[in-house]
């Protein structure tokens, strides 16, 4: 493997032997994560990561504990996570990284810790992994918020230790992931309740944390521990996942950077900065592939789908974080269709057995990974692609899918072909279907894919069923993919981003959408305006001693 070539850029590979920030420990069916986060090791220079306070570096960490526990330890019913430091849980993303950072560097990092966040929901909704929220201590802001994305909350009644979302009164910001959402429409805490504790900023403890519905117990020091255990055996009852899985480990995922690329074994990132555009190949699997789950078994983390799931997932974030500028990903398939319908085949054959479940779930939460991208996502279905069942999703992700018409030579035509993966197994975070969200769940064109399952379809094909935004044939394949990225290049990026956002996600709405719009529509802005980040800004000023001045325009 080659260094990158940017020395600033973020990786997002890492294992628990190079962990600065948590502690992963396995007891039979639970498992600890407790945060001990060391304060001089943040992910960029300029602060210090003081009281459990977190930045980028610590969530990459969790992120890569939370895939350890679903793939390492299947065994694993229940996940405690606790603190390791005294009388404090986490107190949240480090204000003086919040203060130091871009705008972009802002965003990037609480769609991230949102996407962690939900991922716990995923998995718990998905694989049957439940979480207990061990607080033994303090626990604000983005800390509470990672409190909230847990099945449950017990919080140590010692009469200090309280839970807050101190951004508003504090900051002048909003909490960054989805602690206003989760509070409402996860435990429903009555509104004028919710409007005191989020304009609080010393918080609410005891029992009136529980009376508030903050928390679901509160347990005095001397029984924490034992009360955290039987809570968590008891939650580790309700799970599905098998006492007797055989776990699969996770090697570092080898890759080689280069200046305008990445390049996987199954994943292929090319960098076109002149024009600001990003190609994203997914190759399909190639030589013999596993026909049970012995076979899936033994592969282990190099089984296709999973090793592929994993490549794609690292991708997208690195291009996230350190390509800035490259507004337009352009996604491509290249290789035997046959070979991806095959494992899609053993995946639904085998969907009941966890190793499988995982990798469904770590390919649902990859590909949820590119809706929410705020870049423009374009399909180009060429001679030699596999857009076929699993990787037909990447089409259906994306914001216009071209595909090339061959009236002349059937043979070499592409053709796409759906299976039951894209009737419902990769759902966006709205639980909706790409295909349903496309078709606005209408009766007739729901129903002519269904028939269509299993079909080759060709671009003219595709088209009339609509699966496609175009399907030019090859004299005028090049001119028009060329103008349309040249005019969507010339474009503001702020007012696509806007659009792409709105036009993804239609009718259907869940608590995961709505801290994602949320956090688009109003943390986006608030992270601009000078009642924030201005020099006499609240999130500018914290800690200096003095106040902030704001402008009290409320328009």
């Amino acid at each position: 493997m080659t260094a990158s070539a940017n020395p600033n850029s973020v990786d997002y590979r890492t294992n628990p032997s190079q962990y600065q920030h948590w502690k992963l420990s396995v007891d039979g069916a639970v498992a600890t994560l407790a945060v001990d986060i060391n304060e001089d090791a943040g992910i960029r220079p300029g602060y210090k990561l003081k009281l459990n306070s977190y930045d980028l570096g610590v969530d990459i960490e969790l992120h890569d504990a939370l895939n350890r526990v679903r793939f390492e330890h299947p065994a694993v019913r229940t996940v405690v996570v606790t603190s390791l430091k005294d009388r404090v849980f986490c107190s949240g993303a480090n204000i003086f990284m919040l203060g130091l950072s871009t705008h972009a560097w802002k965003v990037n990092f609480c769609k991230f810790t949102n996407e962690t966040r939900n991922g716990i929901e995923d998995s718990s909704a998905h694989s049957g992994l439940k979480f207990l929220a061990a607080l033994n201590g303090a626990c604000a802001g983005g800390g509470y918020e990672l409190a909230l994305a847990c099945d449950e909350i017990l919080l140590v009644d010692d009469r200090s230790s309280a839970v807050s979302l101190p951004e508003v009164p504090l900051l002048g910001v909003l909490p960054g992931t989805g602690g206003l959402t989760r509070v409402t429409d996860k435990r429903h805490v009555r509104h004028d309740l919710a409007d005191i504790f989020c304009t609080t900023s010393e918080g609410v403890r005891g029992k009136k944390a529980v009376d508030w519905r903050l928390v679901d117990a509160v347990v005095k020091p001397q029984q924490f521990a034992a009360a955290v255990q039987e809570r968590a055996m008891q939650l580790a009852e309700k799970s599905t996942r098998p006492a007797d899985g055989k776990g699969v480990a996770l090697p570092r995922l080898e890759r080689t950077d280069s200046a305008d690329g990445i390049a996987y074994q199954h994943v292929n990132v090319a960098i076109d900065r002149a024009n600001r555009n990003v190609t994203i190949t997914v190759k399909a699997p190639t030589g013999a592939q596993p026909t049970d789950i012995a076979g899936i078994e033994a592969a282990g983390a190099a089984w296709y789908p999973l090793q592929m799931a994993r490549e794609l997932d690292d991708a997208i974030l690195c291009l996230r974080t350190n390509e800035l500028d490259m507004g337009t990903w352009l996604l491509k398939t290249e290789g035997d269709a046959t070979a991806v319908l095959l494992n899609d085949a053993l995946m639904l054959a085998n969907k009941g057995h966890w190793l499988v479940n995982e990798t469904i779930g770590l390919m649902r939460r990859t590909f949820a990974r590119l809706d929410v991208s705020s870049r423009s996502l374009f399909a180009l279905i060429e001679e030699g692609s596999c857009f076929s069942g699993s990787l037909a999703e990447l089409a259906f992700c994306a914001d216009r899918a071209y595909m090339l018409a061959l009236p002349d030579d059937p043979e070499k035509a592409p053709k796409m072909q759906l299976s039951e993966f894209n009737l419902g197994l990769l759902p966006m975070v709205n639980n909706q279907s790409r295909l349903q969200r496309r078709f606005y769940e209408e009766a007739a064109p729901m129903e002519a894919v269904r028939s269509a399952v299993g079909k080759g379809l060709d671009a003219d094909a595709a088209f009339d069923l609509g699966l496609v935004t175009a399907a030019p044939d090859d004299i005028d394949w090049t001119d028009e993919i060329r103008i349309a990225l040249e005019e969507r290049a010339a474009m503001s990026p702020d007012a696509l981003t806007g659009l792409e956002a709105n036009l993804r996600f239609a009718q259907k709405e869940n608590m995961a959408t709505r801290i994602f719009g949320r956090l688009t529509a109003w943390q986006n802005w608030i992270f601009q305006r000078p009642n924030a980040v201005g020099e006499k800004g609240a999130l500018k000023v914290y800690g200096k001693g003095e106040k902030a001045a704001f402008d009290m325009n409320r328009v």
